[in-house]
C-alpha cells in the first residue's frame, strides 16, 4: 500500500502565492504524479501532470502560472503557485501512478484547501 503525504495550501490573496507538495510514501515506481482540483458544485478537474522523464503538461487556464516539478529519489511532487487568482480556489489532490508489485496502480492524497480571496 502507498500513502500520499500531501503538505501545503492555504488561504491567500489574489495575486499571491502557494505551493504544494506531496510525498509517495511506499514501495511503488512512480510513472506520472499530478494535481487535481475540485471547486464547490464542480466535477475534479486535472491541473498540472508530470511524467517520470519530467515531461509536464498543464491546464490552459494555469500555464505560465503554476509550475510542477518531482524529485524521483524522493517520490515526491510539487506544485508552484504564482498569481493565484480566486478561480484557482478549491480542494487540490494529489495524483499517483506507478508500478507496484507487477501493476500499475493509482492512488490520490487526502486533498488539501487552496482558497484565493479578492
Amino acid at each position: 500500500q502507498v500513502h500520499l503525504v500531501e503538505s501545503g495550501g492555504g488561504l491567500v490573496q489574489a495575486g499571491g502565492s502557494l505551493s504544494l507538495s506531496c510525498a509517495a510514501a511506499g514501495s511503488i515506481f512512480t510513472t506520472n504524479m499530478g494535481w487535481y482540483r475540485q471547486a464547490p458544485g464542480k466535477q475534479r478537474e486535472q491541473v498540472a501532470i508530470i511524467t517520470r522523464v519530467f515531461t509536464t503538461g498543464y491546464k490552459d487556464s494555469v500555464k505560465g502560472r503554476f509550475t510542477i516539478s518531482r524529485d524521483n529519489a524522493k517520490n515526491t511532487v510539487f506544485l508552484q503557485m504564482n498569481s493565484l487568482k480566486p478561480e484557482d480556489t478549491g480542494v487540490y489532490y494529489c495524483y499517483v501512478k506507478g508500478l507496484q508489485s507487477g501493476e500499475i496502480r493509482e492512488y490520490w492524497g487526502q486533498g488539501t484547501q487552496v482558497t484565493v480571496s479578492s
